[in-house]
């Protein structure tokens, strides 16, 4: 597959609950890269969740970016309508003998885990990895929930030494070969139980798809690139370059957050903020 004729990338949040200072930061620096680089902005939907995302919260998503002066080119991508493109991943992982059932619950992994995750989260520690096959199979063919989990030690076999490119931006310069460390995460989950694909492998799929050649992400994503990275070699799928801006923080000194209440920018509209109030605040203006 040749490389796309000009520079692509994307903004993709979740519909999971209103736009903060946060994700508009991450939008204007996309759309900031985007015009040094004499390229385009996707923006993409990224719904799986069926259960959090709301179509509500997908209509608020384009108000405030229009609010804030972005446009896009349409159709926009969203991502529960890309079912089939992910459970086809799925199965090539599955088919190489990478995949496997998971039937533990949250409370069962958090109880045996001895390490934790870059994001703090318990490292699975590999129970269902060691079931017979046959047990599995009846468990399925049971109805028994399971999620579907990366061997990421077979994984990180076969693919050997793993490197990507990070850059500074303004414009993108000074890039850097990185060697990626999938270790860390353990075997990540890629298939939810209620949910029909993980962000991990979503994302990978849906980028490759959309010729996505500069990735734009928050410092936090920054350890989730090395699973990335890993899932794009075992799929056959290119890299992009990528970079890392910093987070916006609040007076505690905690990422923004949907979960922690955060300030929306609909609310910072009702209190009187201008759409270059919010530009000059986050360094814009």
């Amino acid at each position: 597959m040749s490389p796309p004729s000009e520079p692509i990338l994307r903004f993709a949040p979740s519909p999971n609950g209103r736009l903060h200072l946060g994700h508009a930061y991450s939008a204007l620096f996309t759309a900031r890269c985007a015009e040094r680089l004499g390229g385009r902005v996707l923006l993409r939907i990224e719904d799986t969740d069926r259960a959090r995302c709301k179509p509500e919260f997908t209509e608020a998503i384009f108000a405030d970016l229009r609010w804030l002066g972005l446009d896009w080119p349409e159709p926009v991508w969203r991502q529960s309508e890309r079912l089939p493109a992910y459970a086809g991943a799925a199965q090539r992982l599955r088919d190489m003998g990478l995949l496997y059932p998971c039937f533990c619950s949250r409370t069962e992994i958090a109880a045996a885990a001895t390490a934790a995750d870059p994001d703090g989260a318990p490292i699975y520690p590999g129970t269902c990895r060691h079931l017979p096959t046959a047990e599995s199979a009846r468990r399925l063919a049971a109805g028994e929930a399971a999620q579907w989990r990366l061997h990421g030690a077979a994984a990180i076999d076969r693919a050997g030494v793993l490197t990507y490119t990070a850059a500074q931006p303004w414009p993108w310069d000074r890039p850097q070969i990185r060697y990626a460390r999938p270790d860390s995460w353990g075997d990540v989950v890629l298939v939810r139980k209620d949910a029909p694909a993980s962000y991990h492998l979503s994302v990978v799929v849906d980028d490759a798809a959309q010729g996505i050649t500069h990735v734009t992400r928050g410092r936090d994503m920054e350890p989730s690139t090395d699973v990335h990275v890993l899932l794009q070699f075992l799929l056959g799928l290119r890299s992009p370059l990528y970079t890392f801006h910093k987070l916006i923080l609040d007076n505690a000194g905690r990422k923004l957050a949907k979960s922690k209440g955060s300030p929306s920018l609909a609310e910072l509209r009702a209190q009187g903020w201008t759409a270059d109030d919010v530009k000059r605040e986050l360094g814009f203006g």
